[in-house]
């Protein structure tokens, strides 16, 4: 089990580029398998969950050719059908969140797609429900089997239908989406979700010969066609790095400029940090953080306590509350940090209050931050990484803290984050890597 050790305290300086966003990735790279023709994408994330994932693929049958770094030709014309009932299907497909979303495809083209109970972060109850009622209303016959905790979807044919999702679920929206492309007639999809992610792949789709409107709202609309071509796609810079380098550069005092941010697609991600006082200014399509020697949150107009919460899309991501809350400890002020969608995802605060945070853990869902107003620093101690977000919320913290701080699991970390050790020291921070 890998470590980083960091040495706290450096003011950073420079440029950062953002990674391709991880969890388009995901989805756009499981969409290959609805075509048999070559689809290119380019700006692929160098990350842990999106190398599995094409590994997956490649053992699947699909033929893989990379082109240069972040760019791959995906060629799924013949797909061994029979290697979904072996053992190494069954612990490659349940190491990885995102293998969910093949079913779909599969489905589609194939008649069946069947997924094990897939891994992913610890962040509490992550259901599959509203995959497979979605693939039921189309046609699908579901089958679990417990003892060996497969989930399986059939159908000779699918039929286009009306379909509400209990849930604005990014992953079930995906694979609902890709299932109904093939669907004979019209499937609409409402309360579906809209995260720039699903408008990228939807974008994909359409220029494959799918038939998609309302892209960019809750209501889908898919006419079904009986097959896709290939094309050319490029991911999106992962606005979950984007907001996690702003947070950095406020919490140790940096200046730093993050290129080619596709700033339209951020939506209120850039507003809920000035909430926090942090200042940014816009350079054509890079974000400039200033240096600030401190911060103020705001309250709200009655002169009450900052809540910032997690919503479905165009609210704020989930995924970067975690940086929200660790941000928060050197502002000037207090803050409630209200997590919605995910019941343990605020469990790693404890280490926080070990380096000397002032944190209220409210109950799993709650956490109210006081801030130190940089007039105590945080302390160096040795933390272990829970997952994605909260591993690097901890990274940041510990680059501002004074010593030496250790992170063990970073794994978590390399799931979600291309070289950030290599990219941060660029920039004067002092991490190493260890074990």
């Amino acid at each position: 089990m890998a470590s980083f050790e960091i040495y706290g305290g450096n003011e950073l300086k420079g440029e950062l580029v953002p990674q391709g966003a991880k969890n388009e990735a995901l989805q756009v790279l499981c969409a290959v398998l609805m075509t048999d023709q070559k689809v290119t994408i380019s700006n692929l994330p160098d990350i842990i969950d999106v190398n599995k994932l094409i590994n997956l693929l490649q053992s699947m049958g699909v033929k893989v050719e990379k082109i240069e770094k972040g760019t791959y030709i995906f060629n799924a014309k013949h797909i061994d059908l029979d290697y979904l009932d072996t053992e190494d299907f069954a612990k490659k497909a349940s190491s990885l969140r995102g293998s969910i979303m093949i079913v779909g495809p599969l489905l589609a083209r194939f008649g069946k797609g069947l997924i094990p109970k897939p891994g992913g972060d610890k962040i509490g109850r992550r259901r599959l429900d509203t995959h497979f009622a979605g693939f039921k209303l189309l046609g699908g016959k579901f089958e679990y089997n417990k003892k060996t905790s497969f989930f399986s979807i059939k159908a000779k044919k699918l039929t286009g239908t009306y379909i509400h999702l209990d849930e604005a679920s990014v992953t079930g929206t995906a694979n609902i989406l890709m299932a109904a492309v093939f669907a004979k007639g019209e499937t609409v999809i409402y309360n579906a979700a809209c995260e720039p992610y699903i408008q990228q792949l939807s974008k994909m789709l359409n220029s494959m010969g799918a038939k998609i409107t309302g892209i960019g709202s809750n209501r889908l609309t898919i006419k079904g066609v009986k097959e896709l071509r290939g094309c050319y796609h490029r991911v999106l810079p992962d606005m979950i790095e984007i907001g996690s380098f702003i947070g950095l550069a406020a919490i140790t005092n940096s200046e730093i400029t993050i290129k080619d941010v596709a700033y339209k697609e951020l939506g209120i991600i850039p507003d809920v940090f000035k909430r926090l006082g942090i200042k940014m200014e816009l350079k054509d399509d890079d974000l400039y953080i200033p240096k600030q020697n401190g911060y103020e949150i705001e309250s709200f107009i009655d002169g009450s306590i900052m809540t910032i919460s997690d919503a479905p899309w165009p609210g704020f991501t989930p995924d970067l509350l975690s940086i929200i809350l660790v941000t928060a400890i050197q502002a000037k002020g207090s803050v409630l940090v209200h997590q919605k969608m995910f019941e343990s995802r605020l469990f790693f605060v404890d280490k926080l209050i070990d380096m000397g945070a002032q944190i209220i853990l409210c109950d799993p869902h709650r956490a109210a931050i006081i801030g130190l107003n940089q007039e105590q620093k945080l302390r160096g101690i040795q933390m272990t990484s829970p997952d994605i977000r909260a591993g690097v919320s901890l990274l940041i913290a510990a680059l501002s803290a004074e010593g030496k701080s250790v992170i063990h699991n970073i794994e978590q970390i390399d799931r979600g984050y291309q070289d950030i050790d290599m990219r941060l020291n660029n920039l004067g921070a002092d991490i190493r890597r260890i074990g």
